[in-house]
């Protein structure tokens, strides 16, 4: 298991990179994405998270794909750190499922539409864990800071905030670049989610839409704006992807994307 206070200080540096698959839609699959990140990990020299779920318990229809379930997930997540060597992170719905999570998980996520769910938070709290809250797209920056609380009550400060963007009407999401700075005074590293921000919520009726042409203009944004970390849906084709595929960014558009980031970061903390 990597130790996470040590992930959690480098973060706090900044910049690292959350990415994955939406869901684990296959091991072979998941492994052709990580081995991808490792290699960009080794290149750039930053941390990367491999990130994916092995349920996703919020689809918009009953017949959506939803993952590979808890315990098949946690044996493919384990492979994957095995072979990789990255860390990873996955995202738990219930209480009862974040010790099972945390034997194998180094990041605990904590998914927007539960954020403020105190017995989750706790529990992923209890796990020592590092804890990924993701703002609801119906909360403000600053009502994200009790939910952090809530974890801490725990004993456990090792928290990330995660923007990804908030309602705007029907079917659309809207980021407030002010949330970089808001979310920054609770003093944990934030994280810009650029694929789920250009999702459009329900927007095919039976499942989520998405504009991944804006994730490069987004990221760039972010960056700028002072964000610590960027997660990232990537997929090697996002068109045939289970979940989460109009807003994925393909993998082999990856490495170019995260050298202009980079890019970005250094000069603005060379300034």
């Amino acid at each position: 298991m990597i130790d996470p206070k040590q992930l959690y200080e480098r973060s706090k540096a900044g910049p690292f990179l959350i990415a994955g698959p939406c869901v684990l839609e296959s091991l072979e699959l998941a492994l052709e994405v990580a081995e991808s990140l490792a290699d960009i990990a080794r290149r750039e020299q930053i941390p990367v998270i491999f990130k994916s779920s092995f349920d996703k318990a919020n689809r918009s229809s009953l017949e959506s794909f939803r993952g590979p379930g808890l315990e098949r997930g946690m044996e493919w997540l384990a492979t994957i750190k095995e072979r990789t060597g990255l860390p990873v992170v996955t995202d738990i719905h219930e209480p009862r499922q974040a010790a099972t999570v945390a034997q194998v998980a180094d990041v605990i996520q904590i998914p927007a539409f539960l954020c403020r769910q105190t017995d989750l938070l706790l529990a992923a709290g209890e796990t020592g864990r590092i804890v990924n809250i993701k703002k609801g797209q119906f909360v403000a920056p600053w009502d994200l800071l009790p939910a952090a609380a809530k974890v801490r009550s725990t004993g456990n400060s090792l928290i990330w905030l995660t923007e990804r963007g908030n309602s705007f009407g029907y079917n659309n999401l809207v980021v407030d670049f002010r949330s970089f700075p808001l979310l920054g005074q609770s003093g944990h590293p934030v994280i810009f989610d650029a694929t789920h921000s250009v999702q459009l919520p329900g927007g095919k009726g039976h499942a989520s839409d998405g504009q991944r042409e804006f994730v490069p203009v987004l990221t760039r944004a972010a960056v700028a704006a002072g964000c610590n970390g960027l997660f990232l849906e990537v997929h090697p084709r996002p068109d045939q992807a289970l979940c989460d595929g109009p807003n994925s960014w393909p993998l082999d558009k990856l490495p170019a994307l995260l050298g202009d980031l980079l890019r970005i970061w250094r000069l603005d903390h060379e300034c």
